[in-house]
């Protein structure tokens, strides 16, 4: 959850993460809907699929006991080389680096390095200046350390120096660049992508349908989506909705980390049938009020909401 996400968001969910999966059985027995459910909001739904994997990789390949090496770790779904290196270093006791956000500040401002660190040589050399440092014994410690100390003093903006243990030796300070570091990845406009989302309701229910498992919302249950509107009328005549009755809303955006989303709901009401689709159990009416756990982004959610009060 921490990977993309800063600590006060995750907390309310990570206790209701726990509260639901205690142990990773559960986490392995639980349906894919039901995680995702839990973690809409949070965004980056891959992380909450790799999870659900890796938990039922546990418990079918290693009998439930948790690996312990780093190669094992690394070999998980969603569990890159600094997570791996928290795990073994933090959970463990093990002697294991780690590159996080704030190690990453951390280590350019205190040794100037220059260079957005998404650059393959320049993180290479945060890697090789993290496993230098790490040391033998209380690994956890230091690691800890060193992400609390990106996190409470060397910050983003309006870091501590003046408090910092590390001012004295710190190139960044030493130079006065401290706020020129890390170097920022480049930025550039946003593409824009309109879409045209149809809102078939019946009643209190509407007709979804499920993203395939991988890409962009994978897994979640999200309303049939056009990039013209004549498709969209065209996907009604198809399946002989009524179209000559669609209630066109105001366009709104939500906006990912690669490109903004322009999206306007369309809304149709019909007399509910089983859907017509390609492939079956990927479309359902769902009941608004219902307490029946899918998995829904954030916009899907919110749209239902407004419409159904």
């Amino acid at each position: 959850m921490l990977q993309q996400t800063q600590v006060a968001t995750v907390i309310p969910y990570f206790d209701r993460f726990i509260k639901n999966y205690p142990n990773v059985d559960s986490l392995a027995n639980a349906s894919l809907d039901s995680v995702l459910h839990q973690w809409s909001g949070l965004g980056y739904y891959a992380r909450a699929r790799n999870l659900h994997k890796t938990a039922n990789i546990i418990v079918d390949e290693y009998g439930g006991k948790f690996p312990q090496t780093l190669d094992e770790l690394i070999e998980l779904p969603g569990i890159g080389r600094s997570t791996a290196g928290a795990i073994a270093s933090l959970a463990m006791g093990q002697s294991a680096a780690i590159l996080d956000g704030n190690v990453k500040r951390v280590l350019c401002r205190y040794f100037e390095v220059e260079g957005w660190s998404g650059e393959s040589r320049i993180l290479k050399k945060l890697w090789q200046l993290s496993e230098r440092l790490t040391p033998k014994a209380r690994t956890g410690n230091y690691n800890q350390a060193m992400m609390d100390l990106g996190s409470a003093v060397c910050t983003r903006t309006k870091p501590k120096c003046a408090s910092c243990p590390l001012s004295e030796s710190c190139l960044a300070l030493k130079n006065n660049i401290v706020m020129q570091l890390p170097t920022p990845k480049k930025r550039v406009s946003l593409p824009v992508k309109e879409r045209y989302w149809l809102v078939n309701k019946n009643d209190n229910d509407v007709l979804l349908m499920q993203n395939p498992p991988v890409g962009l919302w994978g897994g979640l249950w999200v309303f049939p989506e056009f990039e013209t509107y004549n498709e969209l009328v065209n996907w009604c005549i198809e399946r002989k909705v009524n179209s000559k009755e669609l209630q066109i809303l105001k366009q709104q955006r939500h906006t990912f980390s690669h490109y903004h989303l322009d999206y306007t709901p369309v809304i149709c009401f019909s007399v509910k049938a089983e859907p017509q689709i390609a492939e079956p159990n990927k479309s359902r009416w769902y009941q608004t009020n219902s307490h029946v756990k899918i998995g829904l982004p954030v916009p899907v959610s919110e749209l239902i909401k407004t419409l159904t009060g």
